[in-house]
């Protein structure tokens, strides 16, 4: 049966669908989002939470990064910083050898250029941030603007600010198909039991991205990445900032298809420690491997050595929503009027929600768009068949 027309209908519950339907709604739009799961519960639920711009080289997303980072602020100082549980706990970079200290200085040379804050930090100095350090590393790079959220929470606070402003979320309801008009702009939505009529459709699918997209009409070629996290028993807080050795940069970065580990460690609100990262091409394989989780127990030792005695309590594991040139796919889809795309974000997308959804609402509403869109155009993928 057919719904009540909305202004735009987002498809995904996520933090980056939770955002863009919080922008278009401040925007005055009115908006429906659909979910087929509940609110944060594909790779929202399955990330640590971060808001870095200690990964991301001088660039276009570097550009969004730091856009959102002034937006997450925002948004807790309007809000309150514990509706998201916004931390400013910093990030420190650790590098493991000689030739990793010179190659993480040359790329927070580069970032300095670009806006961050990025303060070279000596081998006594690692002590001072972190005084559970490993002893012998060279040195490492202090980036005090890295935050973290904790990302269910934030998604739902922003689909809450949502519906202040009179946003619909649906959820347990799958997207099946798109309706044409003779002109050939996307109408409305199906869903296995309704039709929701829409001037514009933001897919906003995360990992599934792509599967949505081809659906409604408009492939993009979001690809699933997997990662598992360790998470240890309660603690006093004896990790203070985010953690991570220098090699995650470029792991971040990389084409390979293999497995990638490096390690990434940081505290929570609630004392347990997070440990990952890791990341390989497997397809939507759940498949628990102890060979990762090993490989990131023993990443996670070399620098905090006190983590040999503590216990873990679980892992998990989720799928990152990967592009093959690493940038979001975020803007109009012109093979397809009224679909937009938000989505392909990888392992950035807590950090990148807020500016990727008021960059959408400005593409919605013809607003001065918050960062130049160009560099993450849909159709750079497919520009044969605009």
């Amino acid at each position: 049966m057919p719904e009540r027309g909305t202004d735009v209908v987002v498809v995904g519950a996520g933090i980056i669908g939770a955002a863009c339907a919080l922008y278009a709604a401040r925007a005055g739009l009115s908006v429906t989002v659909l979910d087929r799961g509940s609110v944060g519960a594909g790779t929202t639920s399955r990330c640590e939470g971060n808001i870095l711009v200690s990964d991301k080289g001088a660039g276009p997303e570097l550009d969004l990064a730091l856009a959102s980072r002034s937006l997450w602020l925002e948004l807790a100082a309007e809000y309150g910083a514990d509706r998201f549980e916004l931390e400013e706990k910093g990030g420190l970079v650790v590098a493991t050898g000689e030739a990793g200290m010179a190659s993480l200085r040359r790329f927070a040379v580069g970032q300095g250029a670009a806006g961050v804050t990025a303060e070279p930090v000596t081998p006594d100095g690692l002590r001072a941030h972190e005084p559970n350090l490993a002893s012998g590393l060279p040195g490492g790079v202090y980036y005090p603007q890295d935050l973290q959220v904790q990302p269910v929470l934030a998604a739902a606070s922003l689909l809450a600010a949502a519906r202040d402003l009179g946003a619909r979320v649906v959820t347990g309801t799958e997207v099946t198909g798109a309706a044409r008009g003779a002109d050939g702009r996307l109408t409305a939505v199906h869903t296995r039991d309704a039709t929701y009529p829409a001037g514009a459709v933001v897919n906003a699918a995360g990992t599934w991205g792509g599967d949505v997209g081809e659906r409604l009409g408009g492939s993009v070629p979001v690809l699933p990445r997997r990662g598992f996290i360790l998470v240890t028993e309660p603690l006093p807080r004896v990790i203070r900032h985010k953690v991570y050795s220098a090699d995650y940069v470029e792991n971040v970065a990389s084409d390979d298809a293999g497995l990638e580990t490096s390690a990434v460690i940081e505290g929570t609100r609630g004392g347990t420690v997070l440990i990952g990262a890791s990341r390989e091409r497997v397809g939507f394989d759940e498949t628990l491997s102890v060979e990762v989780l090993r490989r990131l127990a023993a990443q996670a030792i070399r620098l905090f050595p006190f983590l040999a005695d503590v216990r873990l309590m679980r892992s998990y594991r989720g799928f990152r929503p990967y592009c093959p040139d690493h940038l979001p796919v975020v803007g109009h889809d012109r093979r397809v009027q009224g679909l937009l795309h938000a989505c392909g974000h990888e392992g950035a997308g807590i950090g990148l929600a807020p500016a990727t959804g008021r960059l959408i609402a400005d593409l919605l509403t013809g607003a001065h768009p918050l960062v130049d869109p160009g560099p993450f155009d849909p159709m750079r993928f497919a520009m044969e068949d605009v």
